[in-house]
């Protein structure tokens, strides 16, 4: 059977489903392949930092998830384990805490949503063979011959995309296994976590063991647990039931009993990443461009904001109207912040070993006494958080390449917020002075919206592209005129001619015909 499609994706996890909704959402025809016939409701990666929701915000995708979330206390996140949270209200965002929801939840939402906007997901289609001529992309899955005019590959750590193109995955291998399961209690002892609240109050490691257990609902509980001696078992060893019951013996007590597990895997803390996010016709994302131990929850954040930077550019670049380059920018962007998370995860591993030795013990208190310091706090919650993250744009006004904050606005229409502007995936022009022209006309893609906000926000106008981020500001009326055209035409979209005949001084004439 023969498909075309403007884009097709392998895979249909996090990274993956997000990336569909944002294309679907743009009017891009795509095809989610996904090789498991029936999405597996895992617990695993259960936690969504303050940066991945601000971006699910703006697109009205966080509140079906937070009435999804599981009951947790309101506690920072964690650098290495460490018994101290992380503040983020320095950062000034409105969702400061870290939200728990088990993945398979996470998907549904965004499964729904990526459909409801015209996205196809086609499951138990395993990718078998993936061709292309640098015109296109051919993908073979299970019966399919798919034809596209890109592939993006979000197909995991084992990416078979990344293995039938032949590219390496350089890094190291992991120090040890885990295992994780999602698993039901019939009886618990005094050292069972009853509700979910900072890691360091849900680890334990006694008996050879170390291990995390924490309460889902009801008798539910997801397990994370290791133990010193793993000779004799490999990443697919099967996990069975007499072995996390002896975990939960040794970590909990003989009163705490098994009744049921309803998965269980084993996974390492190997390090790796693809050298490039683009080959030809070819993107990766998620975890089939990068992994890392799982310490922090940056797995499946990692995941969806390359999806949401990603998104807009391949859809821009399909549609004709990107400005040349614009699809580059996503492995020159994203790539740094990949290896920024790999850099931070090692260092966490040696911090959160559990059996360490006295040098790592007085590292670790010594660490904690740094975590206690406001600013050392602050630096790692945004790091941890993603909520410091800023892009390398070029510009000159401090705000180039920082997230946009999401500000109380008043509007002609009546009271708002920033993140209330971008429910269509487009860039937004905020005139918060009355700087910009009024007989502007932006292009395609591009919201113009005057504004008044009692905040603050650091520009008079403010360009902010589809995912969030500043990408040009301007402080006065003659800035905004010698600035602006070019800073749209550079970053966003091909811009029209007419748009500068409301702009003094440029009178059609754009950066590429001016060099």
């Amino acid at each position: 059977m023969d498909v075309e499609t403007e884009v097709v994706i392998a895979g249909a996890g996090p990274t993956g489903l997000t990336l569909a909704y944002e294309l679907a959402l743009a009017g891009v025809e795509t095809l989610v392949l996904e090789k498991l016939p029936r999405r597996v409701e895992q617990v695993k990666g259960g936690t969504i930092q303050p940066r991945t929701a601000e971006l699910l915000e703006l697109r009205g995708l966080l509140e079906p998830m937070l009435r999804r979330a599981l009951p947790r206390e309101r506690v920072g996140s964690h650098f290495a384990m460490l018994p101290v949270p992380l503040d983020c209200t320095p950062w000034q965002t409105r969702h400061p805490y870290p939200i728990s929801i088990p993945q398979w939840e996470v998907e549904e939402v965004l499964e729904e949503r990526a459909t409801a906007r015209g996205a196809r997901i086609r499951r138990g289609a395993a990718v078998t063979e993936v061709s292309g001529s640098g015109e296109g992309v051919t993908v073979s899955a299970d019966g399919l011959r798919v034809r596209a005019r890109y592939l993006v590959a979000c197909d995991g750590g084992r990416s078979t995309v990344r293995k039938f193109l032949g590219l390496p995955f350089p890094g190291r291998l992991g120090n040890g296994l885990a295992v994780l399961a999602d698993v039901r209690l019939s009886a618990t002892s005094s050292l069972v976590p009853t509700r979910l609240g900072h890691i360091s109050d849900l680890t334990r490691q006694v008996n050879g063991y170390w291990a995390m257990l924490v309460p889902v609902g009801g008798d539910r509980y997801r397990l994370t647990f290791g133990r010193e001696d793993e000779a004799e078992t490999t990443r697919d060893t099967p996990v069975t039931h007499e072995e996390i019951a002896a975990a939960l013996r040794a970590v909990y007590g003989e009163e705490t009993v098994l009744s049921g597990v309803d998965n269980a895997s084993r996974f390492t803390d190997a390090t790796r990443q693809v050298e490039r996010y683009r080959v030809g016709d070819v993107l990766f994302a998620g975890d089939a461009a990068h992994i890392h131990t799982p310490l922090g929850g940056q797995g499946l954040n990692t995941g969806v904001q390359d999806a949401f930077n990603l998104g807009w550019k391949l859809a821009a670049t399909i549609q004709g109207r990107a400005p040349d380059g614009l699809l580059d920018t996503y492995h020159a962007e994203r790539h740094p912040v990949g290896a920024r998370v790999l850099h931070h995860t090692s260092a966490q591993r040696v911090l959160a070993d559990l059996r360490p030795n006295e040098d790592v013990a007085a590292l670790r208190d010594i660490f904690a006494d740094l975590l206690r310091l406001p600013e050392a706090n602050r630096h790692l919650a945004g790091l941890m958080s993603g909520l410091s993250l800023r892009y390398d744009l070029p510009g000159e006004h401090p705000l180039t390449g920082c997230r946009m904050r999401d500000a109380d606005l008043l509007t002609d229409a009546g009271p708002t917020r920033v993140s209330a502007l971008f429910g269509d995936g487009h860039a937004v022009l905020l005139d918060l002075a009355g700087i910009v022209p009024s007989g502007l006309r932006p292009p395609s893609g591009v919201d113009a919206v005057r504004a008044e906000s009692a905040t603050d926000l650091g520009a008079a106008a403010l360009l902010v592209r589809p995912d969030g981020y500043v990408c040009w500001a301007a402080d006065d009326a003659a800035t905004c005129d010698a600035t602006l055209p070019a800073a749209i035409d550079r970053h966003l979209a091909t811009v029209p001619t007419g748009m500068y005949d409301a702009v003094g001084g440029h009178q059609g004439t754009t950066d590429r015909e001016r060099a």
